[in-house]
């Protein structure tokens, strides 16, 4: 089902690029969202595997093709000329605090309708219960819908969709001929691979600080809301600066953070230097996550083409959605225990090196 979501997103990043700079962000967003919570009401019914192949299919159009370019020109339009960073850092923290809430709310809502004893509990009521929970976020996400078409303030600031040449094909030439926008590609496939590693952060500590299911969970969380904590600090500070100084600073971090996991002495013991890693680690990869887009304007990329640069960039930035999985699997797996974890944390080691690299390239032209 992935698979087919994958491979519609991929031209959907593209396509919906130019799309993007053709029409205002809040009718694209709006036309996302519902669209998007229809679907909700296929799932209801527990469709066939074929249906859901395609409701995937569908999802991949409608959370990309729609919503992904003009979220980004969106953010960039509603930030101006002197905030960007804050708006980007905002845009980041808020989507991780809203994941995590709108997660919480989930289970709550699961649990009220399920059993009393979940253990006993049976297929069909699982079923229900589970029912209310997408009944719930696909009326959530509509609503949202509704919110963004009538009170979504992106106004059509001049010289934002007014280009000259209105052909696709030109425009996404246009776009690849700046070495900025291919410095921002290698940038954001670096820093996407670091946001794919926290999803092991809780693996490591059951799998090598011997931590049970809960304690395991509890890293998890914490690492989820350091998120908007991290976003909203340094999207405030980048604006007093500029965003690839800091987005530096944060490959920095993250190649110290993830050196401490590859070295081997984050073990059972060692658990007080186990959470300073983590924070220091997670702080580095939500740091280069909160400014990657904010820093568009400082590489001369035209705020009339936002939308072609974000769908040409995304169709290499987020590659690490296809291989970063098997990857960190087929090394956890070949190497159990704390080998195969640093393994794969000196693998960011290298992907951060390589963004940091990147990073100072781009600053180099920006000055120029």
């Amino acid at each position: 089902m992935f698979s087919v979501y994958g491979t519609v997103a991929i031209f959907s990043y593209i396509f919906g690029g130019t799309f993007a700079d053709k029409f205002l962000p809040r009718k694209l967003i709006a036309a996302s969202l519902i669209l998007t919570s229809l679907g909700g009401i296929v799932l209801l019914n527990y469709p066939s595997f074929l249906v859901l192949e395609v409701l995937y299919g569908y999802w991949g159009f409608t959370t990309v093709f729609l919503f992904w370019s003009a979220m980004i020109k969106g953010t960039r339009i509603w930030g101006g000329s002197q905030n960007q960073g804050q708006a980007f850092g905002l845009l980041d923290g808020g989507r991780g605090l809203t994941a995590a809430l709108m997660g919480s709310i989930g289970v709550v809502i699961f649990s009220f309708f399920m059993p009393e004893n979940v253990i006993s509990s049976s297929l069909k009521e699982r079923q229900d219960a589970f029912q209310v929970v997408i009944l719930f976020s696909s009326i959530m996400v509509a609503i949202v819908g509704v919110l963004v078409y009538f009170f979504m303030n992106t106004k059509n600031e001049k010289g934002a969709f007014n280009t000259e040449n209105k052909n696709s094909l030109e425009n996404i030439i246009a776009v690849l001929k700046l070495e900025t926008v291919w410095l921002l590609m290698i940038i954001i496939l670096c820093a996407y691979f670091g946001y794919k590693v926290t999803d092991i952060y809780s693996l490591y500590a059951a799998d090598v600080m011997g931590y049970d299911e809960v304690n395991s969970a509890n890293v998890s969380s914490l690492q989820l809301y350091l998120r908007p904590i991290a976003c909203f600090s340094i999207g405030f500070l980048a604006d007093r600066s500029n965003g690839i100084s800091w987005i530096k600073k944060g490959f920095f971090v993250t190649i110290i953070g993830s050196l401490f996991f590859a070295s081997g002495i984050l073990i059972a013991e060692q658990h007080i230097l186990f959470f300073i890693s983590l924070i220091i680690l997670a702080l580095g990869t939500y740091a280069v996550r909160a400014l990657y887009y904010a820093i568009l304007k400082e590489g001369n990329i035209s705020l009339a083409l936002t939308g072609t640069a974000v769908g040409v960039i995304s169709l290499t930035g987020y590659t690490p959605d296809i291989f970063a999985g098997p990857l960190m699997g087929y090394y956890l797996d070949r190497f159990p225990g704390i080998e195969g974890h640093q393994i794969v944390f000196g693998f960011l080691a290298i992907f951060s090196i390589i963004g940091l690299i990147a990073s100072f390239r781009f600053a180099h032209i920006t000055r120029k």
